[in-house]
């Protein structure tokens, strides 16, 4: 165990030391710890063994997307968004159906192992976007501020959409296969998922944004604690909405929203150690995903998997996008642009293990879907991040 230790520390710190030059290239983080995690895990060398790690890997996931989306809402500039609040308002209720819509049908069709809830589960599953894997291109200037804000407010908001949509569809499935669940719980998971989450996150938010200040004027608050209390507020928003059957990502997202509100002239003092901590468990993650879940499924894609692969990747995504901006004033390239930037990552590792937790007779295939999804997804979208960001930001402004 200490040598596993040993070797998690080291790598971490090593990567930490570079990881400005590789920012600067073609590579990523993510790329680079699956990669890794893959090299040392039980199709590599075998120093880590792969094992049942699906709790603890949810874990770290539902932590990590926690603290993103909490830091994400809290850099994100309102009045900005106000201005073009047209951009994430029809990626949300336009392009978000859409893409389900069109997932399932393809998964419907292509995957005769799949009922048809089980395709609508793997459709919407794979229609949420990842804000960690996203955070290049809605981090980089060269961006226009209204496109970074749009992308940063969508992939805040769907995961948190998505779910009470994937709990419906799991319910619809288990009802089919005579398990008890009722379809008229359709509208109470609706209602409750996204209700609860917004409850909790504003609820949390301004109570502890509240009682923060009340302690800083007192002086008791020092900058080493305060610097961890944006982490435990994102985690408490998260958890507290989880115990109440809400949806955790809606509470993080809404809470970072409101504090990015309440303590707007202070925020980036106190968020840049919550940073740090999210990039570190994101890119753990990555490693863990590498060892315990890429060796095992592997060899398992077909050619019908990686066909559905580059079909959500691209048109599932791209084509629903390029329809709802559709008279919104945004160029072709622009529309390409935010189509193709919808990264599937982290919220779809945890809703293969809530589907494959629930035990549908088609869990298994599903999660070997979204595994190569993931996998495909972490590699191109990196990949492409900073040519594509140079190309729209030259394309801009000869506009």
């Amino acid at each position: 165990m200490n040598e596993k230790i040993a070797f998690v520390a080291l790598f971490v710190f090593l990567y930490s030391i570079i990881a400005g030059r590789v920012e600067r290239s073609f590579l990523s983080g993510p790329i680079i710890f699956v990669a890794a995690g893959f090299l040392v895990g039980p199709m590599g060398l075998g120093w880590f063994e792969g094992g049942d790690v699906r709790s603890e890997l949810r874990l770290l996931a539902d932590f990590t997307l926690a603290i993103f989306l909490f830091i994400d809402a809290t850099n994100a500039n309102l009045s900005i968004l106000k201005r073009s609040i047209t951009i994430p308002s029809r990626l949300l209720l336009i392009g978000l159906p859409g893409s389900i819509a069109l997932g399932f049908g393809l998964a419907f069709v292509m995957f005769d192992v799949l009922s048809v809830f089980e395709a609508a589960i793997l459709g919407t599953m794979l229609a949420a976007t990842d804000a960690a894997l996203g955070k290049a291109v809605v981090t980089d200037p060269l961006v226009p501020a209204r496109i970074r804000q749009g992308l940063n407010v969508e992939s805040g908001l769907n995961d948190g959409l998505c779910v009470p949509i994937l709990l419906v569809f799991i319910a619809l499935a288990l009802d089919a296969e005579g398990q008890g669940w009722n379809t008229g719980m359709v509208v109470e998971y609706l209602v409750q998922e996204i209700g609860v989450g917004l409850l909790a996150g504003l609820g949390v938010t301004a109570l502890g944004a509240g009682l923060a200040h009340a302690c800083q004027k007192l002086g008791w608050v020092t900058v080493s604690w305060l610097q961890i209390s944006v982490i435990a507020l994102a985690l408490s928003c998260f958890e507290v909405a989880q115990v109440f059957h809400g949806s955790g990502y809606i509470a993080a997202f809404s809470g970072g929203l409101l504090f990015g509100v309440l303590a707007r002239k202070s925020k980036h003092d106190i968020q840049v150690t919550a940073e740090g901590v999210g990039d570190t468990l994101a890119l753990l993650t990555w490693l863990l995903f590498g060892i315990a879940v890429i060796g095992q499924v592997f060899g398992l894609f077909t050619w019908q998997i990686f066909l559905y692969v580059l079909l959500s990747l691209t048109a599932v995504r791209m084509v629903p996008v390029f329809l709802a901006l559709s008279g919104s004033g945004e160029s072709v390239q622009s529309r390409l642009f935010i189509g193709w930037f919808g990264p599937r990552g982290l919220a779809s590792i945890v809703f293969a293990i809530i589907v494959l937790d629930a035990k549908l007779p088609g869990s298994e295939f599903i999660a070997l879907v979204v595994a190569c999804t993931v996998f495909f997804s972490l590699t191109l979208h990196g990949i492409t991040a900073r040519p594509l960001t140079r190309w729209v930001a030259s394309r801009e402004n000869q506009t």
